[in-house]
């Protein structure tokens, strides 16, 4: 038997090399620490992995979010810069001058007379020496009839006397009128103002002149038996179209008059000064708050970060397919090893 057993194994040598390698393979297999090594990695690489597909999500979140932010802002923007543009902003400046262009002041004294008209300078006043008589009329004056602009059948006469023109010297006009006798139990004078007498003296059609003026100004008045004392401001408004309206602002103070006459009378006598507030124009104009050029910067800043956000998204949703495939092609692999 064992002479047989020699001449077997003689005859197959090829037979034990092959299991002298099984054996080493199976015990290679089984050797433990290797194993252990091998089978830690890919955990430690699986939670990497999936902390920065966690915090790739989050990003992506976030920049989803702010993308939402700033199509919020578009919309902010375009509604406020509608709104601004319906709604633009009263702004007023005011200029100094020294001189005024000299008003022009339009009386209408009906049966009333003027007695005297003087140019005084610094607020004063000398007393009246003949009130109720006729006195010095030193004052720039035209006289003028026309047809009433609302009615156009009735004739108005008009008194014009240019205003008070120095500032610095505060110029002022005083007059003085006289009414005989008034079938009213108070009586009064009207009168109006508008922006520049040399403009009512250089035009060749007056009558039209003051009845555009009745139209687009305000008149006043002032009563017998006072002394009325009117501080102008001037107004200028620019209009949308460009176009530019003078209206003038008042400040009126009334001052009971004494009337030291020996005689009672039944006449009323009418006082009343012009002079300038103050040195300043005003000017009064709308402005659009809404700056074009702003919004369209904002919005092109904001497109911006728009395109870089959907960027980002972008490159990290590719990020994230990427670091996935790897992590199954890893896995494919660690199991064909495994079996």
């Amino acid at each position: 038997q064992l002479s047989e057993d020699v001449e077997r194994v003689s005859e197959n040598p090829t037979d034990e090399r092959e299991g002298e390698m099984e054996v080493h393979e199976d015990s290679s297999s089984v050797i433990l620490p290797d194993g252990e090594l091998s089978t830690t990695t890919p955990s430690l690489r699986f939670s990497k992995t999936c902390l920065k597909n966690v915090f790739s999500v989050i990003l992506l979140f976030i920049y989803l979010l702010l993308m939402a932010v700033a199509v919020f802002l578009v919309y902010q923007t375009i509604s406020d810069f509608r709104e601004k543009l319906k709604h633009p902003v009263m702004s007023v400046t005011y200029k100094e001058v020294s001189l005024y262009d000299a008003p022009g002041i339009a009386f209408y004294p009906g049966k009333a007379q003027l007695l005297s008209c003087k140019h005084h300078y610094y607020d004063h006043i000398p007393p009246l020496i003949n009130p109720g008589q006729p006195g010095d009329i030193e004052c720039t004056t035209q006289r003028i009839n026309y047809s009433d602009p609302f009615t156009n059948q009735t004739m108005k006469y008009a008194l014009v006397v240019q205003g008070p023109r120095d500032v610095k010297k505060r110029e002022l006009v005083f007059l003085q009128f006289h009414l005989n006798e008034t079938d009213q139990d108070f009586s009064a004078i009207d009168y109006l103002l508008f922006s520049s007498f040399q403009e009512f003296v250089s035009s060749p059609e007056k009558a039209k002149f003051m009845k555009d003026c009745e139209s687009s100004y305000s008149s006043w008045k002032f009563s017998g038996g006072f002394r009325t004392w009117v501080k102008m401001s001037l107004v200028k408004t620019k209009e949308e179209d460009g176009s530019e309206t003078v209206e003038f602002k008042q400040e009126t103070s009334v001052v009971n008059y004494i009337d030291q006459r020996s005689s009672p009378r039944s006449d009323q006598l009418f006082f009343v000064v012009f002079e300038w507030k103050d040195p300043f124009i005003q000017t009064v104009q709308d402005i659009i708050t809404a700056n074009p050029w702003n919004m369209i910067a904002l919005l092109c800043g904001i497109f911006l970060a728009l395109f870089k956000a959907a960027d980002f998204a972008k490159l990290s949703v590719k990020w994230m397919i990427k670091i996935r495939r790897r992590h199954l092609k890893r896995s494919r692999q660690v199991t064909n090893h495994i079996s």
